[in-house]
């Protein structure tokens, strides 16, 4: 494998693997607010938010974590502003007390904080304002959740992405490099030492609040009712219901890390908990559960990057159809095999829509990893879809385009249409 694209993949890895707490969208908002009280020095007065449709839609219907079962922006903004510590990034709430949680709700008592939505924007933006006496301050984070790259004081620019006065500008891996082919390779090859480290951190937190969510009463509880109601010899459900489960509990407001695909915990779940389920089903040693992991990971990650971040295209789908694919190449499926998995998978539920973070993601999580799991099972016995039915195209890598260019390009004004209803216009 080309040295230069097997080191693009572990960066790639590195680099969106990253532990978060809670649903990434509340979470970006609070980092921004923490990273305004940060440089303003003391408490703001008062605080506007501005944000792009599709991060009010992922924060509208979920539990900001570690606020006391609050919902909503302004939660989020206010209680990074509060107590959020901006070193930790998309762990920014981990230190949350009480005192911040009740202070939050008597600041919002009294208007300090509005929101806005803004258009014309990228589908990931979120911009914060502060004022304290003469002195302001604004953050703008855009394309990803932790991506500050702009900060203005008294209206002279501080730090701009890019720019001479940021230090830690490191260009991002080029995920064009990603396909099918390589990312098998790089599973087959890697040094495990070199991804180890990530994907150690992401079971140990997917599968803890996995267990949490099949363990307590959280969200609408799909992961236990699963277990509850099918054969739990079936390692489909149990890889269906942990998967839901970690989602039962992140939605609502579980305050335990995740470690994301993506940029979002559910996909970072998704990609995980499948596969640990059948590589603990049959038997498979932890290095090749490893490595399988890091396919998983990868070919979600590939079919995010026609798709976006963002979108009304639910990502549990692309995230579902990695964990299936990986899932047969660790039962010795052949290149074919994994490739009408892919396939099979996009062409039934491809397209399934996101109305924004809530109970029933973790619903739809089970209704991805059940078609991913079928998807498998036929291309084992031989049956795929063909070129020319719906989107799918001439091979793998081109089908992913057209459903990406559906995700992105076609599924717009039904992003659109989705907010307009959810925020009853």
């Amino acid at each position: 494998m080309n040295q230069y694209v097997y080191d693009t993949y572990v960066d790639i890895l590195k680099n969106e693997l990253v532990v978060a707490l809670g649903c990434t969208e509340p979470i970006a908002i609070a980092y921004a607010g923490a990273k305004v009280r940060e440089v303003l020095g003391q408490m703001p007065q008062h605080i506007r938010v501005a944000c792009s449709g599709n991060i009010i839609k992922n924060v509208k219907g979920v539990t900001v974590p570690n606020s006391g079962g609050q919902r909503g922006i302004a939660v989020a903004a206010t209680l990074g502003v509060v107590g959020g510590d901006a070193a930790r990034q998309l762990a920014v709430l981990e230190s949350i007390t009480p005192e911040h949680q009740q202070a939050v709700r008597e600041l919002l008592q009294r208007d300090f904080c509005d929101c806005d939505l803004v258009e014309g924007v990228a589908n990931l933006y979120i911009l914060i304002s502060a004022v304290a006496g003469q002195e302001t301050v604004e953050v703008e984070i855009v394309n990803y959740h932790s991506n500050i790259t702009r900060i203005t004081k008294n209206g002279k620019v501080v730090f701009e992405k890019g720019g001479a006065n940021d230090a830690q500008h490191v260009p991002l891996p080029d995920k064009e490099l990603l396909n099918i082919g390589d990312i098998l390779e790089f599973g087959k090859t890697v040094n495990i030492e070199d991804i180890r480290e990530v994907l150690e951190k992401q079971i140990e937190c997917n599968a803890a609040i996995s267990q949490e969510g099949l363990a307590h009463n959280w969200g609408a509880n799909v992961g236990s009712t699963l277990l509850a109601d099918y054969d739990t010899n079936d390692p489909r459900v149990r890889a269906k219901a942990a998967a839901a489960a970690g989602s039962d509990a992140r939605m609502s407001g579980c305050p335990m890390p995740v470690v994301i695909n993506s940029g979002s915990g559910n996909q970072g779940i998704t990609v995980t908990m499948p596969v640990v389920e059948y590589a603990k089903a049959y038997g498979k040693s932890h290095e090749e559960l490893l490595r399988a992991l890091a396919v998983s990971n990868l070919i979600s990650l590939h079919q995010k990057k026609y798709i976006g971040s963002l979108s009304a295209y639910c990502g549990a789908v692309s995230a579902a159809t990695g964990s299936a694919a990986a899932i047969c190449w660790i039962m010795g499926g052949s290149r074919e095999e994994i490739d009408d998995t892919i396939t099979n998978t996009v062409g039934t539920i491809g397209g399934m829509v996101c109305d924004g973070a809530k109970a029933s993601c973790a619903a739809k999580i089970a209704a991805a990893v059940d078609t991913s799991l079928m998807a498998m099972q036929m291309s084992q016995r031989g049956n795929v879809f063909q070129p020319g039915e719906g989107l799918v195209k001439g091979n793998v890598e081109e089908t992913i385009k057209s459903i990406g260019r559906m995700g992105r390009e076609g599924m717009r004004s039904t992003d659109v249409e989705i907010l307009n209803i959810m925020l009853d216009k």
